[in-house]
């Protein structure tokens, strides 16, 4: 689905998983910069959008995703997965309830399998799950909301918040009114996909198109903070979940990596990263070039591996910054061993 703000001047079009969108326009630092100023926009109308409607919403997803969302209040914004039974994720969901549905933006393409899923899962309850990505296209915005230049329909899900960034918001907005978004915020900069990982990336932040793998689990990532809630009911892989939590450590861990500016090219996603002795631990998930940090990284490596260690990711030296420390989980293994 080809975005209408592509023939705005400058745009040049972004490569998978985020095809169909611009890459930038023609600027990617002056982007981050608007943004981090609170006077900018990022076209993110290739995300899919799914509705789930239905008086009995809340408490079913509450019963199959892992956040606690049974008593969801209108206009406040989550985070949650889907989980696999062994615990590995599937979809990362970013929801807001507007108190007659619960709305949520995922993955590119990843909605019709979601609904699909949610679907078979319905058995005789009043939930009504639905992909209306053709009807509705997700744009991130900064700087002070202005909700009188929306089209009435538009569900606003705030705040959405990078560290060190002007406070922000995402709109799910009709896809026909994409085009007079652009016209009625003429003040304000468009800011492609390259500028919005690179804050993203800064900000720590995971995403699953890029960092999930097949064997991808919740400890790892560090989303037990903000999308998994540890003392709710049961629902799907939550023994992989309380297992780790209470009496293991997950066996990856997520780091944010400087890497040395003197390369041109930044490392790929899946590129190794290997210790200096050549033994690979882990690899690269996403790369970026920050208009203040310089070239940046997202990583998964071994639990194991030194805070101190020096990296080459790719082939390009790299200091780790933690993200999700190496005693992540064990809680209940820890407050034993202290007694």
């Amino acid at each position: 689905m080809r975005s209408p703000l592509l023939d705005l001047p400058g745009a040049v079009a972004a490569d998978p998983p985020d095809e169909g969108v611009a890459a930038h326009y023609g600027n990617p630092h002056a982007e981050q910069r608007a943004l981090a100023a609170g006077k900018g926009f990022v076209d993110l109308s290739h995300r899919g959008v799914v509705r789930i409607g239905g008086k009995e919403r809340l408490s079913w997803l509450h019963s199959l995703l892992t956040q606690h969302l049974s008593e969801l209040a209108p206009r406040v914004p989550t985070e949650a997965l889907l989980l696999d039974p062994q615990g590995r994720i599937e979809h990362a969901l970013y929801l807001v309830d507007d108190g007659d549905a619960t709305w949520a933006h995922v993955e590119p393409g990843t909605a019709p399998a979601l609904v699909a899923f949610l679907t078979r899962m319905r058995f005789l309850l009043d939930v009504d799950p639905q992909d209306v990505t053709e009807d509705y296209a997700v744009v991130y915005e900064t700087g002070p909301a202005r909700p009188n230049l929306l089209p009435a329909d538009t569900l606003v899900r705030e705040p959405v918040q990078f560290a060190e960034v002007a406070p922000g918001r995402e709109l799910f907005l009709p896809r026909t009114a994409l085009a007079e978004y652009v016209k009625t915020h003429a003040d304000t900069t468009p800011a492609g996909v390259w500028a919005y990982e690179a804050l993203r990336i800064a900000g720590h932040r995971p995403r699953a198109a890029l960092e999930v793998d097949a064997r991808a689990i919740p400890h790892e990532l560090g989303w037990i903070d903000s999308a998994v809630h540890l003392d709710k009911g049961c629902y799907r892989g939550q023994e992989t979940v309380a297992r780790v939590e209470n009496l293991g450590h997950p066996p990856r861990r997520l780091v944010f990596l400087h890497l040395d500016g003197t390369p041109e090219h930044l490392p790929a996603p899946g590129d190794p990263v290997v210790l200096e002795d050549g033994r690979q631990v882990g690899a690269v998930t996403s790369s970026a070039r920050h208009y203040e940090l310089g070239p940046i990284a997202l990583a998964l490596v071994k639990r194991t591996v030194p805070l101190d260690a020096r990296l080459l990711a790719g082939d390009v030296a790299a200091a780790q910054e933690v993200v999700v420390p190496p005693d992540a989980g064990g809680t209940a293994r820890e407050r034993l061993r202290a007694r």
